[in-house]
C-alpha cells in the first residue's frame, strides 16, 4: 500500500466524520419538540389547567347562589309506639306524606364572613289515616329575609381573597418556569445523543485509522523495518477500537432512546442531530437577574403567600377562642287546608338568635393553640428569610457561571481545532516513518479529548442559557419577557 493510496484513506474517513442523515434536527428543533408534545408539557399544561379551575371555584365563593332544596316526595308508613298514662303502649299505625321545597337566593358576606339569604318556600303535610278535614294541611313562606353572622369569628372569605390571587399568579408563572425547565432538559438530552453521535463517528474513525495502521505495520514487520512488540500493540489497539465501536452504538441508542421518550417522537422516525453553531451574545449583570427574577419568579410571590398564610394560621387560632353566632330573620308565613289560604293574610315571621360558646375553664387549652401558632409564624418567618437568601445565591452563582462557561466555549473550541492540526501533522510524519505508533496514538486521544471537551462546553453553556432564562423568565438575547402578567 503506498503512501498516496494511505492518504486518499485517512482524507476519506476524515471528510465522512462529518457527514449528517436527512432528517436533521437542531437544538432549537428539538426544544420545541419539547414543549409541544412530550409529556412533561402534557403534564404542565393539566397543572395550568387545574388551578384555574381552583382559581375559578374560589371566585365562585363570593357570588350569589340561587338554591332549591326540599323533600318532594316524602312518604312513610309505620306502626309507632305510643305511650299511655297508666305506663303502658298502645301501637297506632301511621300512614303520611310530609313534603317541603325551599327556594333561596344566598349571599356570603366577605367583609363579615357572615351569610344574607332571600327565601321562599311551601310545605304540605297529609296523614292518610285520618278522614278529617285537618287531615291535609298547606304551609309556607311567601317571603324571609334572613342573616347568620359569627361574631369575632376566623373569616375564611377575607383569607382566601388575599392569598388565592397570589396562588394563581404563582400557578402562571410556574407553568412558564416548568417550559424553561422542559427546554432544559431538551438540551441535556440533546447533547447526550449529540455526544453519542461523536462518540461513535470517533470509533469509528479510529477503527479504520487503526485497521490501516496494522496493514502498514504488518508490511513494515514483514521486511524487518518495525519489531513484534510494535505490531503486537497496532494490533491490541485495533481490537480495543472494535470494542469501542460496539459500545458507543449501544450508547448512541440509549440516548436516542431516552431522548425518543422525553419529546415523543415516534420510534419510527429516524433523525440526525446537528451541532449547534451560533452563540448568543449578551451581557448580564447579577443585580439586573436579580431584578428580572424578584419581578418575575413564582417564588418571590410565594414568599409574600407563605408570610400571610402563618398570618392566617394565627388569626384562625384566635378565632377559635370562643365561638359566638347571631341569627335574625323576617318575612311572612302562612298555613291552610287549601293551597290558596297560604297566600291570604300572611301572618308576620320574626326571628333573632344570639348563640354562645365560650370556655370558662380550659386548662390553658385556647393559649396554647395561640401560642403554637405564633411560633409556627415566627418559625416561617425565618424559614422565607434563608429561602430568599438562597434565591438571590442562585441567581448571582447562575449569572458569574454562566460568563465562565462562554469563555470555556472559544476555549475548547480552539482546542479542539489545534488538536485536529497536530493530529494531521502526526500522521503525515508517521506515514514517513518520522514517529513511531506511541506517538501518533497520543495525539489522537488528545484530538477526541478536545473533541469531546467541546461539545461538552457547549451542553455546559446552553443548559446554563436556559437555567438563567427559568431563573428570570427573561430572554436576555432577545431582550424579551417570558411572561406577561395580563395572559
Amino acid at each position: 500500500m503506498n503512501k498516496k493510496r494511505i492518504t486518499f484513506i485517512f482524507s476519506l474517513l476524515i471528510t465522512s466524520f462529518g457527514l449528517y442523515a436527512q432528517n436533521q434536527l437542531s437544538l432549537e428543533d428539538i426544544i420545541a419538540r419539547s414543549k409541544g408534545q412530550s409529556p412533561a408539557s402534557k403534564q404542565a399544561e393539566t397543572r395550568k389547567e387545574n388551578r384555574y379551575w381552583q382559581y375559578r371555584f374560589y371566585k365562585t365563593n363570593y357570588n350569589p347562589q340561587l338554591r332549591l332544596e326540599g323533600s318532594l316526595p316524602s312518604y312513610y308508613k309505620r306502626v309507632n309506639q305510643i305511650p299511655q298514662n297508666d305506663g303502658t303502649f298502645k301501637y297506632i299505625p301511621v300512614e303520611q306524606t310530609n313534603n317541603n321545597i325551599n327556594l333561596g337566593l344566598q349571599q356570603p358576606i366577605p367583609w363579615t364572613g357572615g351569610l344574607i339569604s332571600a327565601n321562599t318556600g311551601l310545605g304540605y303535610f297529609r296523614d292518610f289515616n285520618d278522614p278529617t278535614a285537618l287531615a291535609k294541611q298547606w304551609s309556607g313562606t311567601i317571603m324571609g329575609i334572613r342573616l347568620d353572622q359569627p361574631l369575632f369569628a376566623y373569616n375564611d372569605l377575607r383569607w382566601d381573597k388575599k392569598t388565592e390571587p397570589l396562588r394563581y399568579e404563582e400557578s402562571k408563572r410556574e407553568y412558564v418556569e416548568q417550559m424553561e425547565f422542559i427546554s432544559r432538559e431538551a438540551v441535556t438530552r440533546f447533547f447526550n445523543v449529540l455526544q453519542a453521535q461523536i462518540n461513535i463517528q470517533i470509533a469509528q474513525f479510529n477503527l479504520a485509522n487503526n485497521d490501516t495502521i496494522y496493514k502498514i505495520e504488518q508490511g513494515r514487520y514483514n521486511i524487518g523495518t518495525t519489531s513484534q512488540d510494535k505490531l503486537l500493540q497496532v494490533e491490541l489497539q485495533l481490537l480495543r477500537s472494535r470494542q469501542d465501536v460496539a459500545q458507543a452504538n449501544l450508547d448512541l441508542e440509549t440516548a436516542r432512546l431516552q431522548l425518543r421518550t422525553f419529546i415523543g417522537l415516534k420510534d419510527g422516525d429516524e433523525f440526525q442531530l446537528v451541532l449547534p453553531v451560533y452563540i448568543p451574545q449578551f451581557d448580564v449583570t447579577v443585580d439586573e437577574a436579580l431584578a428580572l427574577a424578584k419581578q418575575n419568579r413564582a417564588a418571590f410571590i410565594a414568599f409574600e403567600r407563605r408570610r400571610i398564610e402563618a398570618a392566617r394560621e394565627v388569626a384562625e387560632a384566635r378565632g377559635q377562642r370562643f365561638q359566638t353566632n347571631l341569627s335574625a330573620a323576617y318575612g311572612l308565613n302562612n298555613n291552610g287546608l287549601a293551597f290558596s289560604d297560604v297566600y291570604v293574610d300572611p301572618e308576620e315571621l320574626q326571628q333573632f338568635n344570639l348563640t354562645l360558646s365560650i370556655p370558662v375553664l380550659d386548662w390553658g387549652r385556647n393559649k396554647s393553640r395561640m401560642q403554637t401558632a405564633i411560633a409556627n409564624k415566627k418559625l416561617n418567618d425565618y424559614v422565607i428569610a434563608q429561602d430568599e437568601v438562597t434565591f438571590e445565591q442562585e441567581i448571582m452563582t447562575q449569572v458569574r457561571r454562566f460568563e465562565m462557561l462562554r469563555l470555556q466555549i472559544e476555549i475548547t473550541k480552539k482546542s479542539d481545532e489545534v488538536a485536529s492540526e497536530r493530529y494531521n501533522v502526526a500522521q503525515n510524519r508517521y506515514l514517513i516513518g518520522k514517529i513511531d505508533i506511541t506517538n501518533l496514538n497520543i495525539a489522537l486521544n488528545e484530538k477526541d479529548d478536545a473533541k469531546r471537551s467541546y461539545i461538552q462546553a457547549l451542553n455546559s453553556f446552553w443548559t446554563a442559557y436556559y437555567d438563567l432564562r427559568r431563573l428570570t423568565l427573561y430572554d436576555f438575547s432577545t431582550k424579551q419577557l417570558l411572561y406577561h402578567p395580563e395572559h
